[in-house]
């Protein structure tokens, strides 16, 4: 239902990405402090990547299919730009709740491997592998992962201006 009506309306995936990430800063900015909200984010926004990459589908597939290619999005690649907007949340929140950006990214694409290596060896799922999804998805967790180090900086200087102006008025 949500493909369709993305297919549909393309033009929108690109502000839909962009309302992905300004809903994830605005979490993120008020709840930067505050590890365990920012972990339960986290988790939360790995159910729709889990619920849209290995859920079973009515397709069947039978035997490994997988596609090998490599393509960059255009505004009107669909499938492509959701697969970047799958990955941004968990990546923001994660490399937020670490500040191990490095470390988060490295887990989004071996995450997102994972996953397309599980819909290439289950064809039962009726789910094929495609390394583009690969590549959106990781292309997703850096999108995440910078925008996670602007919020931490941006927190870290409300931190130092709270703190230098609570001991000026001391």
């Amino acid at each position: 239902m949500i493909t369709n009506f993305l297919l549909d309306h393309s033009a929108l995936v690109p502000v839909a990405i962009l309302l992905v990430a300004l809903v994830c800063a605005a979490l993120g900015h008020v709840f930067a402090r505050r590890r365990r909200i920012v972990w339960a984010l986290a988790g939360l926004s790995l159910l729709p990547v889990f619920a849209l990459t290995l859920v079973p589908t009515v397709n069947r597939i039978d035997g490994i299919r997988c596609t090998i290619q490599f393509a960059m999005p255009t505004l009107g690649a669909v499938e492509l730009l959701a697969n970047v907007a799958l990955f941004l949340p968990p990546a923001y929140f994660a490399a937020l709740a670490t500040a191990r950006p490095l470390t988060t990214l490295a887990a989004g694409a071996g995450l997102s491997a994972v996953i397309e290596t599980l819909q290439a060896l289950l064809p039962a799922i009726g789910r094929a592998c495609d390394t583009n999804d690969w590549l959106m998805n990781t292309v997703g967790a850096v999108l995440g992962v910078l925008l996670a180090l602007g919020t931490g900086r941006l927190a870290d200087r409300r931190s130092q201006s709270g703190s230098s102006t609570g001991a000026m008025s001391s």
